[in-house]
């Protein structure tokens, strides 16, 4: 986030510089926070992870490759479990995919 963002004002962006399209926030999937989860990037950086989760659809933009992103592709929910990720990222989506009624505030 920069100094001047909101939140969804900063996932909008985030979502444009790392994969070419403009988004409009919808909802809310909720929130994590395990102090558990640290991440140490190759260039000696050293973050707890947190996130906030938000719905959006896509209103505009092109599919684009970054700096940030090596492969970028929609992929069906079907097709999620074959996918290497982090098991907290997996929880966002199954959360998604739940359509639950509340956000998770966890």
């Amino acid at each position: 986030m920069e100094r001047t963002d909101s939140l969804p004002g900063a996932a909008v962006r985030e979502v444009k510089e790392e994969t070419g399209l403009d988004v409009e926030i919808t909802g809310l999937v909720g929130t994590y926070t395990d102090p558990r989860h640290v991440i140490a990037y190759s260039d000696g950086e050293v973050r707890r992870q947190f996130n906030v989760c938000f719905t959006a659809r896509v209103v505009g933009g092109r599919l684009t490759i970054s700096v940030e992103s090596t492969e970028l592709r929609f992929v069906e929910p079907e097709e999620i479990d074959q996918l290497p990720m982090h098991h907290t990222q997996r929880l966002r989506l199954r959360h998604f995919l739940e359509h639950r009624e509340r956000p998770c505030l966890g």
